[in-house]
């Protein structure tokens, strides 16, 4: 046994992480690439943020749809087992296959599933369609640049090669218009049903399919409910 203060390395040490992103010393560019790859693991806790707080069918939908995503593609990966370009390069990968790149198809089917979320689901309820096309256009060109910086910093930094980046977006991209059309025709006319269970009305989970603009309905409901607790404080207060 090693006395107190002394190291013994009986084996190698692996590393636990969900993510290792490697980029090359005093690489500016690489640095800001390195942390935008970063991406998937920041969309994952903001979906599990937005379950524990909303508790909606279609988030959780969406979710379910980017972790089956996830398992295409590790299937893919170990069926085609095309190694990543480089490997000497980095001391660490997650997983030693790179074709296709888990991070532009996870990226891109975030990117396509939400861009037919914002013109497919989402409808206009209100008088300001202008500005309501205004943000769906623009915050459609966020995510297309986004998808397209991340999948581009798996290459710059010699995680994938091009053509693994590619057939990553486009295995996302279809990955995403198919589930879209699962969730929209299959499970969608469930989601009653499936709000209506005992388990989920203990956890609170709802269904705002029939809602066609939720932001919109949420405002609205919670601006009148506000001035409606306000006006009922002021009287009791006279």
């Amino acid at each position: 046994m090693a006395a107190v203060g002394e190291c013994s390395l009986p084996a190698p040490w692996r590393p636990v992480s969900l993510t290792h992103v490697e980029y090359l010393a005093g690489d500016f560019s690489g640095q800001l690439l390195a942390y935008l790859s970063l991406c998937p693991i920041f969309i994952i806790v903001g979906f599990v943020t937005l379950i524990i707080f909303k508790r909606e069918l279609h988030t959780i939908s969406f979710l379910g749809g980017l972790a089956f995503n996830e398992g295409v593609n590790w299937l893919i990966k170990n069926i085609i087992r095309e190694p990543r370009p480089c490997e000497e390069a980095h001391s660490t990968v997650t997983t030693k296959y790179g074709m296709p790149s888990s991070h532009s198809q996870f990226m891109w089917f975030f990117s396509v599933y939400s861009f037919l979320f914002l013109y497919l689901r989402m409808h206009q309820t209100n008088n300001a369609r202008f500005l309501d096309l205004l943000w769906r256009h623009v915050l459609s060109i966020c995510l297309v640049t986004v998808a397209f910086l991340v999948s581009y910093s798996r290459v710059y930094l010699l995680y994938h090669t091009w053509s693994q980046v590619l057939y990553g977006g486009v295995a996302g991209s279809i990955m995403a218009i198919a589930w879209f059309a699962f969730t929209q025709e299959i499970l969608t006319p469930l989601f009653p049903k499936i709000a209506a269970w005992p388990a989920s009305e203990f956890f609170l989970i709802r269904d705002t399919s029939l809602i066609p603009n939720i932001l919109w309905f949420e405002y609205t409901v919670t601006r009148a409910e506000a001035r409606n607790r306000q006006r009922k404080l002021g009287t009791k207060l006279q």
